[in-house]
């Protein structure tokens, strides 16, 4: 049987005993995160496992607090794990277009850059004092005198040799020429030459061939002695420079002596210092003093000995937690840095820039999937680096093709992270099934509920949930009351009296408000009277159009009766969604029957303002008058439904027992009560479903009650099973205290009718009859008559078809 249901029903009151604190002062703040124990778990879970691939995606609607929550329990886990290392990148000194990366202990890349840089100035101070000294000019000027001597004595000799000869030695543009002497001493030209003998000029020209190739045999050896002067030079540069920063590499690898990869690097800067001594013996303030750089040279010129530090993590406690809310491909991978000198960009090692995946390398990473998805090539380099393992920088020009210039190729790093992947639940369904490689790569789901039990336990959380929200935000304090009324207010925004919503956004939203308007009245604590200003408050902000609609309804714009009865008319409610605030407002739906075959039509389908939901529950309606009234007979009807000055799409099943409601009192011609609203879906067996927004639309119908006069009649019919969604505001408990407004909930079609019309709605007996004077016994009768109408009228037509026919069949045999 339908009922109406008392003040008790109609909202769950929280007793502020319950939370057993005075204020939520007497709480301590927690980082847990509440309420979502399914979520929790698998976070544990695919936070703690190692196995490769287990990235967590956290499915759950925006507003659940589900970023912050996730960071801290991230944080929390995070704190216990070991530091990760330090990353940095040196110089390669065999390619210097792939710069090295190298690992460290946490803490010890910035000593390590700051030792790197006090090796070089050590080097320089002390190759030059060694290049400067007296002990070295000494040794050069030993080692080039004993092979200038040498080189003198051979080119001595040929001299000696090739005067004894008649010939003497001289420079041209050809080499070292033999000349031939006359006695004098003096060089024979062309026309003395030219006067000789033929004998003497071929004795001449025999002996000069044969001294030219002695002279180039020693002049050969002369040079052989000069490279090997400049060898021994360069060996005795080497020796002096490797014995002038022996010692001070020799300090650094005892302090590195753990690390192989610090060694080796070492090894190579030192073979570096040797090899190119002179570069330490330049005047570096004549070089400085150019007005631009050395070219090739992007700065100076030991900027290749610097350490271009990448992550630091000397002041990191446990594993790295970072959460990346603009997921670029470079804030992701980092990026390769260039400057303009000259009109080229140019670049080196230490202008490579770390990005949010090394910062995280040893720890956790947090991103929006949202964001990543929007950002080209994010989301395709994060899988291809977490399938490889690595990460790897490169530059987004040269990726794209566009760059054909010669840029770094960084050597990767090994990537070892934990992707926490944040966003709803469609788009993990998506991700799963038009991804190959999602699967593979995030195995581990954490579903954020918008909705928890609501136990005793539970609304101590809540109440944790208030204390942690005023102690970090800097707010007021709530009292007791007042707790009471966000843990109603939160069964509110869960539609639920047996739940609360876990949207702690909004939640904490509330919070704020409330501890602003506490502070303006300058209270010591916020009060219950404080929620629900801020509750009002925040719902007046944005109902503009609600007061609209209200005032076109009062004035009969929109035409809404809530007293009297009418037939085949009934009022609806629907849900107005604005986004930032929802509220109801009654429809007028209306129902016109007449004889024929057409059965049900939906005006809002035909005129294709009706969504496919909708015209579903139009459907079903067919059904149900099928399933109850047309066992014994066809049913013959043609209705019309509609709903009256609604101009925009109508989508939902909520008003199809509306609908079903208007047709019946057509069908039986009893008036319906105006003052009353109904909402429900209806299946074909006749019973009323739950619909939502069903706190919406009971105070949007009392809105328009308490605007055009109480009468003590009037209220709301939804279906039972929506009797624990109710939380009705307090205004409307008032009225339903004082009778002014009632509600009542039906299981049935048969129990609404009772309600609506005042009339029994009759039980079937047998097949074809219903209890006399009862709804269904007018509804069956009236079909049954629509029926017979149906058939006399056809049977009228035929007869009147028949004088026509023979007339045609006359005119038909003269033509044969």
């Amino acid at each position: 049987m339908a009922r109406e249901l008392s003040v008790e029903d109609l909202r769950r009151v929280c007793e502020p005993e319950v939370l057993r604190c005075n204020t939520t002062d007497d709480l301590k703040a927690t980082k847990a995160i509440i309420g979502q124990d399914r979520a929790a778990r698998s976070l544990q879970f695919g936070l703690g496992i190692k196995a490769s691939g287990f990235n967590v995606y956290v499915a759950g609607p925006p507003g659940t607090g589900r970023a912050t929550m996730v960071e801290r329990f991230i944080e929390e886990i995070a704190s216990t794990k070991p530091v990760p290392v330090d990353w940095c990148y040196v110089n390669n000194f065999r390619e210097p277009s792939r710069p090295r990366a190298m690992s460290l202990p946490a803490g010890w890349a910035r000593p390590f850059q700051s030792d790197m840089k006090t090796l070089v100035e050590g080097a320089q101070r002390d190759l030059r004092k060694t290049f400067e000294s007296e002990e070295y000019a000494v040794r050069q000027k030993e080692t080039s005198n004993a092979f200038d001597e040498k080189a003198g004595q051979i080119v001595g000799a040929i001299t000696t040799k090739a005067r004894n000869q008649g010939f003497s030695l001289q420079p041209t543009p050809m080499g070292i020429m033999a000349v031939p002497l006359k006695n004098n001493g003096q060089p024979l030209t062309e026309e003395e030459f030219g006067t000789l003998s033929a004998a003497e000029r071929e004795k001449i020209s025999k002996e000069q061939q044969e001294l030219q190739e002695e002279i180039e045999v020693a002049f050969r050896q002369a040079k052989a002695v000069g490279k090997k002067a400049a060898e021994e030079l360069d060996r005795l540069d080497k020796q002096v420079a490797l014995y002038a920063v022996s010692h001070l590499l020799d300090d650094l690898k005892k302090k590195y002596d753990a690390m192989p990869e610090v060694l080796s690097y070492l090894d190579e800067v030192r073979d570096d210092i040797v090899g190119n001594a002179n570069q330490f013996r330049a005047d570096l303030k004549e070089q400085s003093a150019l007005p631009f750089p050395l070219p090739g040279a992007r700065g100076k010129t030991f900027d290749k000995y610097a350490v271009n530090i990448l992550v630091d993590n000397s002041a990191t406690k446990g594993a790295p937690v970072v959460m990346e809310l603009n997921p670029t491909y470079n804030n992701l991978f980092g990026r390769i840095e260039n400057e303009a000198q000259f009109g080229t960009l140019v670049t080196d090692f230490s202008l490579i820039r770390q990005g949010s995946l090394h910062r995280a390398n040893g720890g956790y990473l947090v991103l929006p999937i949202e964001e990543v998805l929007r950002n080209s090539f994010s989301w395709d380099s994060l899988k291809r680096a977490l399938r490889n393992r690595q990460i790897t920088i490169e530059d987004m020009s040269e990726r794209l093709g566009f760059l054909t210039t010669r840029t770094l190729q960084p050597s990767p790093i090994p990537l070892d992270v934990k992707v926490v992947l944040i966003g709803q639940p469609s788009l993990y369904q998506l991700l799963l099934s038009y991804d190959e490689d999602f699967a593979e790569l995030f195995k581990v789901k954490a579903d954020f509920d918008s909705r928890m039990d609501r136990t005793e336990e539970s609304m101590k959380d809540y109440a944790v949930f208030v204390s942690t929200v005023c102690s970090e935000g800097g707010l007021i304090h709530l009292d007791k009351a007042a707790l009471a009324k966000i843990v109603e207010h939160g069964s509110r925004l869960a539609e639920d009296q047996t739940k609360l919503s876990t949207r702690f956004g909004e939640i904490a939203d509330i919070i704020r408000e409330a501890s602003y308007y506490a502070a303006q009245k300058g209270s010591s604590y916020v009060t219950a009277d404080d929620i629900r200003n801020t509750i009002d408050e925040k719902f007046y902000r944005s109902s503009l159009i609600q007061e609209r609609l209200a005032e076109m309804t009062r004035q009969g714009v929109l035409m809404i009766d809530v007293k009297g009865r009418e037939t085949g008319q009934v009022n609806g409610l629907s849900v107005i969604d604005l986004g930032d605030i929802a509220f109801g407002h009654p429809n007028r739906i209306t129902a016109s029957i007449g004889v024929g075959r057409e059965g049900l039509l939906d005006i809002e389908r035909e005129a294709k303002l009706g969504g496919p939901t909708h015209t579903k529950g139009v459907l079903i309606l067919a059904g149900y008058l099928i399933e109850k009234y047309a066992q014994d007979k066809p049913l013959s009807v043609s209705a019309r439904l509609v709903f009256e000055q609604s101009y925009s799409g109508v989508e939902g099943d909520s008003a199809s027992s509306t609908e079903l409601y208007a047709i019946l009192s057509e069908l039986s011609g009893l008036p319906i009560k105006q003052g009353i609203a109904v909402t429900g879906s209806v299946n074909q067996k006749g019973e009323i479903q739950a619909i939502g927004g069903v706190n919406e639309k009971i105070e949007g119908f009392f809105e328009v009650c308490k605007a055009k006069g109480f009468t003590g009649e009037q209220g709301v019919l939804i279906p039972a099973s929506n009797e624990q969604n109710l939380m009705l505001k307090e205004e409307v408990l008032e009225a339903v205290k004082d009778r002014k407004f009632h509600i009542w909930s039906a299981k049935s079609i048969d129990e609404g009718i009772e309600i609506l019309t005042g009339v029994k709605a009759g039980a079937r007996r047998e097949p074809g009859n219903f209890e006399e004077d009862t709804v269904n016994a007018r509804v069956d009768r009236r079909l049954r008559e629509l029926a017979e109408t149906l058939v006399r009228f056809g049977k009228e037509e035929q007869e009147e078809e028949k004088p026509k026919a023979a007339v045609m069949q006359r005119g038909q045999n003269g033509r044969d």
